[in-house]
């Protein structure tokens, strides 16, 4: 299980390196911004969410600890009975009770002048999903200035399977556009019983950008 939000990172950097080309091609027609819109509060005619938790999901991160992640300027907070996996200049795990962050940081630069293309193309193709059942939730989400994509996966066909909460974002950081991919999973049978402190460590988030 420890394995598996990783691999799924790696995944979506793939498909998001492979989404550039295409991108190019119709990034000037297609925009999607606020300043674009002129309505920093939606996309088109979506909402943009910001984080605002419930009582349950501030309870379940209060008197945490403080995960910091030093080489990309981002912090958590995090149930004081988690622990640290494996932090690396582009990778960043915790964990606790069966229940995993991984964040991981791509350098993009070839996206630069696509960003909020790119995000069009994740939130569309997440809709796209979320209408056979892969996700039960799909929103545009701005966590600490941010925009991004917020997404949750349904209930797994096997209680031991890995269920995700994730958001995806990008940001320019240290010279270059990077994309930010945030993955809170734990298993399909407990997701329920981890899911306010999911929620509570994903609007913890703080992002230097």
């Amino acid at each position: 299980m420890k394995n598996l939000p990783v691999l799924v990172l790696l995944f979506l950097v793939v498909a998001a390196c492979n989404l550039t080309s295409k991108l190019k091609s119709n990034g000037n027609n297609n925009s999607s911004s606020s300043s674009s819109s002129g309505n920093p509060s939606k996309i088109g005619d979506d909402p943009v969410e910001k984080p605002n938790p419930t009582a349950a999901q501030q309870a379940a991160i209060a008197n945490g600890q403080e995960a910091k992640w030093d080489q990309q300027g981002i912090t958590w907070t995090v149930p004081a009975n988690w622990k640290k996996s494996d932090v690396r200049n582009e990778s960043f795990t915790y964990n606790g009770n069966g229940a995993f962050m991984t964040a991981a940081i791509s350098p993009l630069p070839q996206m630069e002048n696509l960003v909020d293309t790119s995000l069009k193309a994740m939130f569309e193709s997440a809709k796209t999903q979320q209408k056979i059942g892969k996700y039960d939730e799909v929103r545009w989400l701005e966590i600490d200035g941010v925009r991004g994509v917020g997404f949750r996966e349904s209930k797994q066909e096997m209680a031991d399977d890995i269920r995700r909460l994730e958001w995806q974002a990008y940001r320019k950081y240290a010279g270059s556009t990077q994309m930010i991919t945030l993955i809170l999973s734990t298993s399909s049978a407990n997701f329920p019983k981890h899911e306010d402190e999911l929620y509570g460590i994903l609007y913890s988030t703080k992002i230097v950008h």
